[in-house]
């Protein structure tokens, strides 16, 4: 076998592959031989079969056999005996083969560039913290009670008003005939919800309890059921009961209706729900700021298909709200469509920093052994099957059938257990904000995050690769 380096250059290293006719030969005489053993074939004795026989009945297959575990072998040969660390899978083609000649393939691998990962110890990070007041619990109690709000039925006779809730039967006709969803009897129906569609609600105030309306009305045009979006629809609804609703006390009766013992205990419970949605939030935040640190200190090139590959992410991302739905039908086929000259350049700039972040973090793991094991999987999926609560075992079937959706949780599993390491090395600040300045979302703005990218594009120097 000879291996021949032809190029190195922008991350990719090409190579040249000879397997010698002979080498080839003696592997599949030695397949033949294999087979030899066990082969029945009729007129011939169970392992009397001739080789030439077995030569001109196998051949071929066993040539593919054996040039297939040749590329094999010649691939991991090449990434150990030249100490690469592969950015993404090696590409093999066989430019040349016939029976009885040398085989000729060409190799070509991107490689991870070679930068130094940041002193962690040095990295400075903000960690916003709010604390907890018992106005904080008393107001999550609040929200709590209206939306287990109760009604009773009113007792002076009147028309139905806004906010009453009522309880109605109603059939509605699309062209004198009924439709899918366009009935119910006993449905609770808050006036001013907005539950249905415009005008449903507002035409039913005034109605009396116990008589019938006639309400004729249209489906918007963007209604989600496409085969009702724009037509016209009328409605008959009979008024059963007109409710209002009862202010919930809060004591302890109300936590016994949660479920609860005390009203004590339903504080308690509501405090440390409280702190861990602070906590969880604190931690998203002071993690953007770990990766957006990360990011700002990568300076080194990226491999090309990892490039491409985010860089055609950030295309669609640019033009998800830009386009009229026919241009977002082409952008399937090619995202860069109708993008300017200076979209394409910050998109890049993203990629670029996206990509150095993902290579850092990812050689931070490597550096400290830190691994997603079998067991961080599984209690993922576990975690996932509870968001369905009643098809607990068929999730978990799907999961356990599917290794690529299981290795789908590993890259956000992966992520936490870098930004914990982090957090126990870096200069962490706790700094305290209102609540409202803790739950304030970020906003989603790519043109700042191509701002950050392009101060780090200008001052890139392209480093030497591992080899």
């Amino acid at each position: 076998m000879d291996i021949k380096e032809t190029s190195s250059k922008n991350l990719v290293r090409k190579f040249d592959i000879v397997i010698k006719k002979e080498t080839i030969n003696k592997s599949v005489d030695e397949k033949i031989a294999e087979v030899s053993k066990q082969a029945n074939l009729p007129g011939f004795r169970p392992g009397k079969v001739p080789l030439s026989v077995l030569k001109a009945r196998f051949g071929k297959q066993l040539i593919g056999e054996v040039i297939n575990e040749s590329m094999n072998n010649v691939s991991k040969k090449i990434i150990e005996d030249n100490k690469i660390n592969a950015a993404s899978q090696p590409k093999l083609e066989i430019t040349s083969f016939e029976d009885g000649s040398d085989l000729k393939a060409k190799f070509e691998v991107e490689v991870v560039p070679e930068f130094k990962t940041p002193d962690l110890t040095k990295i400075k990070i903000v960690r916003p913290t709010a604390k907890i007041t018992e106005k904080d619990v008393s107001e999550a109690i609040d929200r709590i009670a209206k939306e287990n709000v109760k009604t009773e039925i009113i007792k002076e006779k009147r028309p139905v008003k806004n906010n009453d809730t009522v309880v109605i039967d109603f059939e509605g006709k699309i062209n004198n005939e009924t439709f899918e969803g366009g009935n119910a009897k006993g449905y609770y129906l808050k006036i001013g919800s907005n539950t249905f569609i415009p005008g449903f609600e507002t035409k039913l105030i005034g109605a009396e309890l116990g008589k019938t309306k006639s309400i004729d009305l249209k489906f918007p045009n963007d209604y989600q059921a496409k085969d009702l979006a724009g037509k016209k629809v009328n409605f008959i609804v009979t008024i059963n009961e007109i409710r209002k609703e009862v202010k919930s006390k809060i004591d302890d009766d109300f936590a016994k209706s949660l479920g609860l013992d005390t009203l004590e205990t339903l504080r308690r419970n509501v405090k440390e729900q409280i702190i861990n949605q602070h906590s969880n939030i604190s931690r998203q935040k002071a993690k953007k700021d770990i990766f957006d640190k990360l990011a700002d200190l990568g300076d080194f090139e990226t491999p090309p298909s990892l490039q491409r590959e985010e860089y055609l992410n950030v295309c669609k991302a640019m033009n998800i709200n830009s386009k009229p739905d026919k241009e977002k039908q082409n952008e399937k086929v090619d995202p860069e469509i109708g993008m300017s000259d200076k979209e394409k350049s910050d998109a890049n700039a993203i990629a670029s920093r996206r990509v150095r972040l993902g290579l850092i973090l990812s050689e931070i793991g490597r550096q400290n052994n830190i691994k997603v094991e079998e067991e961080d999987k599984k209690n993922a999926m576990m975690k996932e099957v509870q968001n369905y609560p009643g098809r607990e075992k068929e999730i978990l079937e799907y999961f356990k059938n599917n290794p690529d959706i299981q290795n789908q949780l590993s890259g956000p599993i992966f992520e936490d257990k870098i930004v914990d390491f982090i957090l126990e090395l870096a200069n962490v600040e706790d700094k305290e904000v209102s609540v409202n300045e803790l739950y304030k979302e970020d906003e989603f703005d790519l043109s700042k995050e191509a701002e950050k990218a392009n101060k780090v594009s200008k001052k890139k120097t392209i480093t030497k690769t591992k080899k």
